[in-house]
């Protein structure tokens, strides 16, 4: 699918300032998009929506369809009386810049809980009902899920007692029983982060704002996904994954990425045209106004390691059925408003197959000034069916590779940026990123997408995460008044300039 030119922001929404230690679907997420909306931006990419298990990160998931509740509004929850204000007392004293996970769950879940103990669903009992009815597919059991989880102290599902772990018959009717109002809680959980959450998107698209949304090849083993279709996933008899997910070594790690999600089996996924994926994709589309899809490559061939190994550099590629399965979605769904993550070992085979349904790839600045950087992927070169970042969720900030080039005295960068883009020791900081934020809106590629971190111009600090790296990952927060209005006009002039 085309895309008309546009720009915007690139901000998960655990990043928004909040007391409550973690940005939220509450005022400060209205006031960004008034923010975009004055700075002439049009859209607004995020990360994963979905709860994140130990760690925060949002592409390892409890569930590929359900939403994050520690992204619902405290201040929201009491507008609509579920909450008074006298029972949000002593809030812990929350970092601004970081989020503090434990903290933060451990706060909002107590309040939550009070919230749920005062609803009453006779009031929003239409809301409620047609909620439950139209999610079905995936909300019942979800919430069995988390609420088997809570019953068995957090550990993984294979780790819990054999007979409910493989889902026999009757365990399954004895624990429904025994965990009814901890199913009842996470249905709603699950139905106040849908109603913020589309009262928020509603409130963009009134705005003129687009929602950008992402979506993770993978999912956790340590999710409902894999408990309840354990036959879609390559697990062993004990329900441990055989073969798990990566990458070979790359840009980010020398040893690779290992992931340690599992793969998926194909062959059974095919048997019913992808319906578990079909599925999938309709979800997140009721959500977000566009798709990024993460790792495309896996689509066509995906790295495969064994479960066993310590790091992903010894695995092979395997061949996937991208071709059948977005074959399959675009049947069912028509044309897609996607965009793919088409970075790392990109091989012709994949490229191919983006071009076979019209998505566009990505293409990011940082790594646009490498000598074996083909003429497309550098700032003159981009193409027009293309989307261009300074960087993503994954690279350093701008002014962090920057700093670095400096460090790592890589002078063959340096001297690009002098020759052709004026950039020098003797220009501030600030200048420095501005700079190459007006070549990104420069280029001839539809969409621009900035994160905020280069647009308040901060260091690797900001940077919210280190692939291959385990803690520390998905933290930043901004704070509130950061966001001037002179960089609000900055960008306004910068979107007008080049008929964004």
């Amino acid at each position: 699918m085309q895309f008309n030119r546009a720009s915007g922001v690139l901000l998960h929404l655990t990043s928004l300032p909040s007391e409550y230690g973690i940005g939220d679907l509450g005022k400060e997420a209205y006031d960004f998009v008034d923010i975009l909306k004055r700075a002439n931006q049009k859209l607004w990419q995020i990360l994963p929506l979905n709860p994140p298990a130990s760690g925060g990160s949002p592409y390892n998931c409890f569930s590929a369809f359900a939403g994050n509740a520690l992204l619902s509004s405290i201040d929201k929850l009491i507008e609509d009386g579920l909450l008074k204000v006298g029972e949000v007392t002593n809030v812990p004293n929350f970092t601004e810049t970081k989020v503090e996970f434990s903290k933060v769950i451990k706060f909002k879940n107590e309040l939550f809980l009070k919230a749920f103990n005062r609803f009453d669903k006779s009031a929003e009992g239409d809301d409620y009902e047609q909620f439950k009815k139209e999610n079905e597919y995936w909300l019942s059991d979800f919430c069995f899920y988390m609420a088997l989880k809570e019953h068995f102290n957090n550990r993984v599902w294979n780790q819990w007692n054999t007979d409910i772990a493989f889902r026999e018959k009757q365990a399954i009717e004895r624990y429904q029983n025994e965990l009814a109002d901890k199913i009842r809680y996470h249905e709603f959980l699950q139905y106040i982060f849908s109603k913020q959450w589309s009262e928020l998107k509603n409130y963009a698209h009134h705005n003129g704002i687009k929602i950008i949304g992402d979506l993770p090849i993978f999912v956790a083993h340590d999710s409902s996904d894999v408990w309840v279709h354990p036959e879609l996933f390559d697990l062993d008899n004990e329900g441990n994954s055989r073969k798990v997910a990566g990458v070979p070594p790359d840009y980010f790690s020398k040893t690779g990425q290992l992931w340690g999600n599992p793969h998926y089996k194909w062959k059974c996924m095919q048997e019913d045209n992808f319906l578990w994926w079909r599925k999938r994709f309709k979800k997140l589309f009721e959500q977000v106004d566009v798709i990024r899809i993460d790792h495309f490559r896996g689509f066509e061939a995906y790295w495969e390691i064994d479960a066993s190994e310590k790091t992903a550099e010894k695995g092979r590629w395997v061949k996937a059925p991208g071709y059948e399965l977005f074959s399959a979605v675009k049947q069912y769904l028509g044309d897609l408003p996607i965009i793919v993550e088409d970075l790392g070992f990109i091989t012709p085979e994949v490229n191919k197959m983006k071009k076979k349904f019209g998505f566009p790839g990505m293409e990011i600045l940082q790594f646009s000034f490498n000598k074996k950087t083909p003429m497309k992927s550098r700032p003159i070169g981009y193409e027009k069916h293309c989307v261009v970042y300074t960087g993503t969720h994954d690279n350093d900030t701008l002014l962090g590779w920057y700093r670095g080039l400096g460090q790592s005295k890589n002078m063959r960068v340096i001297k690009i940026l002098e020759k052709y883009y004026g950039i020098n020791n003797g220009m501030s900081e600030e200048k420095v990123c501005w700079t190459l934020i007006e070549v990104v809106y420069k280029a001839n590629a539809n969409f621009v997408i900035v994160p905020l971190q280069d647009i308040l111009c901060l260091d690797n600090q900001a940077r919210m995460n280190y692939p291959g790296t385990v803690g520390g990952n998905w933290l930043w927060r901004y704070k509130k008044g950061d966001i001037t209005e002179e960089m609000q006009e900055r960008l306004a002039i910068l979107s007008q300039k080049y008929h964004r």
